[in-house]
Parts: structure tokens; sequence; C-alpha cells
């Protein structure tokens, strides 16, 4: 997978959860209980591509706060113990909550270690467009079709998997140009996960002896 990839990944799914409780905007932003999934996408979106643009200094200045940023967007509505069930796959059949969870965080702290400061090279210029939301298992899943428009350039498809928890809605997987970002990490870590057992791959990633995102 190449790196570029990863980073739209990282970045994709960054613009799709970022709450409104951070950006310094005038509008008041629909809550995840209220809103619908396309809706979030789009005023998520479009919120944090313009807070971006403005604290792009302050970030390359201070990679601390940088990261605080991203951690915090990220929690916020990206359901990563589901994602990384699903990343897990077969080799998560009857594992313990606390062993998903361990291997969710090590996965998502190793992403954003090693993509995180893509954001600062990301095209803030970009538009973002809705095309579809299309109801999925009855409702309880949803797609939510987008696409990063750029200057000079094609539209890069961007799709997001959404399921309800509870009354919000959560982003749990991010398809770039039609790669899911759950087969790809489902793909890197089959091997491992044949070989070891899953706290012995998170503590790999958590030493940074594996790296989310290479071959």
């Amino acid at each position: 997978m190449k790196r570029t990839l990863i980073a739209l990944f990282v970045s994709a799914a960054l613009l799709a959860v970022a709450p409104a409780t951070v950006f310094a905007q005038p509008q008041a932003a629909p809550s995840a209980a209220t809103a619908s999934p396309s809706k979030l996408v789009l005023d998520n979106s479009t919120r944090i591509l313009s807070t971006l643009e403005a604290r792009r200094a302050e970030f390359r200045n201070d990679r601390g706060a940088l990261r605080d940023f991203i951690a915090g967007e990220f929690d916020n509505m990206f359901d990563r113990t589901y994602a990384a069930r699903l990343v897990l796959g077969r080799h998560g059949r009857g594992a313990a909550d606390a062993e998903v969870g361990r291997f969710a965080d090590a996965l998502a702290n190793s992403l954003m270690q090693r993509y995180g400061s893509s954001l600062l090279d990301f095209n803030s210029q970009l538009k973002v467009r809705v095309k579809s939301e299309t109801p999925l298992r009855g409702g309880s899943m949803v797609k939510v079709s987008s696409e990063f428009l750029r200057e000079g350039g094609e539209p890069i498809p961007v799709d997001y998997l959404m399921r309800k928890t509870g009354s919000e809605w959560k982003v749990f997987d991010v398809m770039v140009e039609g790669v899911s970002f759950v087969q790809t990490f489902r793909n890197q870590f089959d091997g491992p996960l044949s070989r070891q057992s899953i706290p012995e791959v998170a503590a790999q990633l958590e030493a940074g002896k594996l790296q989310a995102g290479t071959n």
C-alpha cells in the first residue's frame, strides 16, 4: 500500500470525525446524535479544512499541539474498537474486549505517529462534495459517498462506512479510491496474527517493531 494512500486514509478519517467543539466557527454544528451521517461528513469536513488552514503554522512549530489535535478528533467519532475487530477478522473470534481494545489503541497510535504529520501537507483548499447516503443492514449502518474536489485534478472518491451506536453515528471504515482501511490492515496483520497472539502483536506495535501501513 502506497504511503500517500495511507496518509489519505488518516486525513479522510479525521475530516469525517472532527468534533465541532474544537473549531472557532460562528455557526453551531449538529451533534452526532441529531445530524444525518452525510451532514456530519460534510459539515465536519468543511470545518476541519478551514481550521487546518488557520492553524497550519502553529502545528508546524508545535508537534505536540498537532498530536493532541489529531488524538482528540480521531477519538471523538471513529469507532476504533469495532474497526479493530474487523481488522482482526478470524483472529479476533472469541477474543476478550481488553485484547481487542489494546490492539485498537496500538493500531491507531501507530498510524497517527507515522502519518499524522501528513495533515500539515494536506491541501486545505479542497472542497468536499457528498454524493449519496446509502442505508445498509436495515438502516443500522450507512455508506456516505463523497469526493475530494481539487483544482486541476480528478476528484478523489472517499466513502465512509458508519454505524449507529446508541443515538450516535460513528465511522468504522474509510474507503479511498475504492480501497478499504479495514481490508488494508486486515491483509497486513494476517501474517503476524497467524504466528502470534493479539497481545503480542499489539505489544510489537506499541514498541514500534511493527508499524501500520508497511508492506
